[in-house]
């Protein structure tokens, strides 16, 4: 890398951790190219994004964000995973590092509190941003559904009455 790529990439880092919502770090050891591959995926299925990028350049792009906290866990072979949704990104890495032991979740942070593994673990365990919506979504039209069953029973009731009445009538 020349310098001014090395520039750009830390313009482009820096530029991520100023917009999303959470940053995992990872430590990667000796994935394949498959199994990168296959976590990439996962992570874009989930709405996150994975790099694996230099500690230096990272560390750089770090200063004057929320993030200066992740500094002491970029060491050795790591790679960042980050996305909007604060559960996003946790989730997909944790899900990932139960199946494979090649990667392991380091620590993270959710803007400038700063997670060790087991609490970046616990924020996979949380619902997502979509799922919470899901939720009350569902609490919100349950009450709704409530009440048009109640003001329907008692014309449906009536409406059986009636047609009783003038079954009999016919009989």
């Amino acid at each position: 890398m020349d310098r001014s790529q090395k520039a750009d990439a830390v313009a482009e880092l820096s530029e991520v951790f100023n917009e999303v919502g959470v940053v995992v770090v990872t430590r990667n050891l000796g994935m394949s190219v498959a199994q990168s591959t296959d976590l990439r995926a996962k992570m874009r299925d989930a709405g996150a994004t994975y790099k694996v990028a230099k500690n230096r350049l990272a560390k750089l792009a770090l200063n004057d964000t929320v993030y200066t906290g992740l500094e002491d866990f970029l060491n050795g072979p790591t790679g960042l995973a980050w996305s909007t949704d604060p559960v996003a990104a946790a989730k997909a890495a944790v899900d990932f590092a139960k199946t494979n032991d090649k990667l392991e979740i380091v620590g993270g942070s959710m803007g400038s509190q700063v997670l060790d593994a087991e609490g970046v673990k616990a924020l996979a365990s949380m619902p997502s941003l979509d799922e919470l919506r899901a939720k009350l979504i569902g609490l919100v039209n349950a009450p709704a559904t409530k009440v048009v069953q109640l003001v329907n029973a008692p014309a449906s009731k009536l409406a059986r009455v009636f047609g009783a009445y003038g079954a009999k009538d016919a009989a």
